[in-house]
């Protein structure tokens, strides 16, 4: 059997891969990661199907059944949100699984950060004003950032900035960014992301603090800074050029 580790995509049903909607139907046993997963995507799943939320789990119980499932010779759909590439805590679950012995595969999905991009119709490397973007987050209590990955450290580049789990301290975001950005640099919050209660907010660094508080994001949201959001009057990509060398064959 195999546990397979299936990104479920930011929140949408039909916003998952062909590959993961065929493991899901193919799987008795499913694993999901509580409200993050559409429950729409759980109807997928084969008639007599084994599915358990895992939102109360604790990592050994949820281990537990990813190794009860492989005695039985069960292959497992384990659903995480967005993808399972980043800030999805499939590294301990992986550890754990390989100490013992057990098969897994991982099935990218959808990750938040690009279902936001597409909900504010941006490209986040844009020619000329930015081709780096940074995937972080913000310090909490239960999980510190490893040194020098602080937002006014990883700012210093000026590429676009990503910044997950962390609408609920956004004036922390503001603070950290602004030094390096300016208090006029385009920012946005994406909560809920391909969702029908979708919010999206756009202003800068200077006006998205009061934004997010007045519309209540707390949780499930996206913060994205950077001038490719309001990016004008740069150069058309070399890809399609007019003036680049054509291959012949």
């Amino acid at each position: 059997m195999t546990v397979y580790f299936i990104g479920a995509g930011p929140g949408a049903a039909d916003l998952v891969t062909v590959r993961a909607q065929r493991i899901i139907a193919a799987s008795p046993v499913c694993l999901y990661a509580g409200s993050l997963v559409p429950q729409e995507l759980l109807q997928e799943c084969p008639a007599g199907a084994r599915v358990i939320d895992t939102a109360r789990l604790s990592l050994d119980e949820i281990v537990a059944l990813l190794i009860e499932a492989d005695a039985a010779g069960q292959d497992v759909a384990r659903l995480h949100s967005g993808d399972p590439s980043i800030f999805s805590a499939v590294a301990e679950q992986v550890r754990r699984l390989e100490a013992a012995g057990v098969a897994y595969t991982v099935v990218p999905g959808v990750p938040a950060f690009t279902a936001a991009a597409a909900s504010l119709g941006r490209e986040l490397t844009v020619p000329g004003v930015s081709q780096s973007i940074v995937l972080t987050r913000v310090s909490t209590l239960s999980t510190a950032m490893p040194e020098g990955e602080d937002l006014r450290s990883l700012g210093r580049s000026g590429a676009t900035m990503v910044v997950h789990l962390g609408a609920h301290r956004i004036d922390q975001i503001v603070d950290e960014l602004t030094e390096n950005y300016g208090r006029d640099c385009p920012a946005a919050v994406v909560a809920f992301a391909s969702r029908p209660d979708e919010i999206v907010l756009r202003g800068t660094l200077a006006t998205i603090a009061d934004q997010v508080k007045a519309a209540g994001v707390t949780k499930t949201a996206v913060v994205i800074v950077g001038k490719v959001l309001a990016a004008e009057g740069f150069p058309d990509s070399y890809l399609y050029s007019a003036t680049r060398e054509r291959s012949t064959h």
